[in-house]
């Protein structure tokens, strides 16, 4: 009876943790579809919105932290149990990261919303910013499921946000060249798209995490980067 007390209370602290990272999750998915949507609007009242929220996701991640910690030296779990504490650990840090990318987004639309719009560049940055929301809706399914495969198709829409990234780098490289009044907002505009591109590679990393966390092993499809950013020139 002993035994099936502690069992018990176990599964209770597993769900717990569990919990707490879906609701993390949650913040942050909400943080980034925010800033997206007040950075297209230029609604300067709704990023420092994104901003002060982003206090509750760093709380959450101190408290997995400690609840992970205090399982692994109450419970000393083994096996499958560990890796799943492990991996959750693993994603209160990228999540807290995630919703920094976000917050940072959103801490620059008040210095946008006084510049000169920079044709179509905020589109293509909702677009990316839509992308990285439903891989990151689709991790946190994959880790709830359990789903090893659903967690692969995560890690291979990734490149579809590089692309994006790549398209919208050749954009504001464009811009820049043609127009040097543009040269303040592009820069401001590039630092979020490549934010928007980090986020795509942590919701990723999470993603290869799932897949060991089902499988014990790791993702065997070797990751293609296709941002191509490093290589590219200004138009002549």
């Amino acid at each position: 009876m002993n035994d099936q007390h502690i069992a018990s209370a176990y599964d209770r602290d597993l769900e717990s943790l569990q919990a707490l990272i879906l609701k993390m999750g949650g913040l942050v998915e909400a943080a980034i579809h925010d800033a997206s949507n007040a950075l297209e609007a230029r609604d300067v009242e709704k990023a420092e919105a994104v901003r002060r929220g982003d206090k509750a996701v760093d709380a959450l991640e101190d408290q997995v932290n400690d609840e992970g910690a205090r399982v692994i030296a109450l419970r000393a779990p083994v096996s499958k149990d560990l890796r799943m504490i492990l991996a959750i650990i693993r994603f209160a840090g990228a999540l807290e990261r995630v919703g920094d990318y976000a917050k940072n987004m959103a801490k620059r639309v008040g210095t946008l919303s006084e510049l000169r719009p920079v044709e179509g560049t905020e589109v293509m940055i909702r677009r990316m910013s839509r992308e990285v929301e439903g891989m990151l809706r689709d991790l946190l399914d994959a880790f709830v499921r359990r789903d090893a495969e659903l967690a692969r198709d995560v890690i291979h829409r990734d490149g579809d946000v590089d692309q994006m990234y790549n398209a919208l780098f050749r954009e504001i490289l464009t811009y820049m060249m043609e127009d040097p009044r543009h040269i303040t907002a592009c820069m401001h505009l590039h630092f979020i798209a490549k934010n928007t591109e980090r986020m795509g590679d942590l919701v990723t990393n999470m993603a290869e995490q799932v897949v060991y966390l089902v499988t014990g092993e790791r993702p065997d499809d070797e990751r293609v980067k296709k941002d191509q950013t490093p290589y590219m020139t200004a138009p002549e």
